[in-house]
């Protein structure tokens, strides 16, 4: 039976908040030459959690957000969502577009503006992060294009498990902080690895073994 993140120990879960770290490190050197100033990036959390209550660390399945979802493939499969509050969101397009930044309604309706910005970051995210954990376990990671939401968390949330329900139920969840300036900005990057997969990456990372 392929391994399942319920069962990982603690050895193998420090290994991954390691890949986190790790990631935020890319991530942060990627976007501080986007915008030509210091950008750091922090990793506060990394846990394991049910997909079901993702939505109640957003602040409620109410609360809307805007979703980054995109697909895992090479060596390994699955899938990446990060997900922001839309006030975050609109402190990180500031950070990026400065006066360009779109109004708060331009992200609830998605425009061009909004949608490639987000898009970026998305991609600057979900790259460095995957890069971390390639140079951990030498395999071959690539992903899709993201594809970007805005709606209540539950609603994403469920997109998100219809997509994977027959692949499993938990998500690495990766509590990210950016910081520039005085603004603090949080979000939540989520690796949900399809079956089999998980146990491909801590086999290659060297930590498979007794649970």
């Amino acid at each position: 039976m392929a391994l399942s993140f319920e069962e990982l120990n603690e050895i193998q879960l420090d290994a991954l908040r390691e890949i986190g770290n790790i990631g935020a490190g890319n991530a942060a050197t990627a976007l501080s030459k986007m915008v030509g100033k210091r950008v750091v990036m922090n990793v506060p959390l990394v846990r394991l959690i049910p997909l079901k209550e993702v939505p109640d660390w957003l602040g409620g399945p109410e609360q809307e957000v805007l979703g980054v979802y995109l697909s895992m493939f090479g060596a390994v499969t699955g899938h990446i969502l990060f997900v922001m509050t839309i006030d975050d969101a609109l402190k990180i397009m500031r950070i990026l577009l400065g006066e360009l930044t779109p109004r708060r309604e331009q992200i609830l309706e998605m425009d061009e503006i909004a949608s490639s910005a987000m898009g970026e970051i998305g991609n600057i995210l979900s790259s460095s992060y995957l890069a971390a954990l390639a140079d951990f376990t030498g395999l071959d990671l690539n992903h899709s294009v993201p594809a970007i939401a805005v709606d209540m968390a539950g609603a994403i949330v469920d997109v998100v498990l219809i997509e994977i329900s027959k692949r499993g139920d938990y998500a690495l969840l990766i509590e990210t902080e950016f910081v520039e300036e005085e603004d603090k900005i949080k979000g939540y990057f989520m690796l949900i690895p399809d079956t089999g997969s998980l146990e491909i990456i801590l086999r290659a990372i060297g930590v498979v073994g007794d649970v």
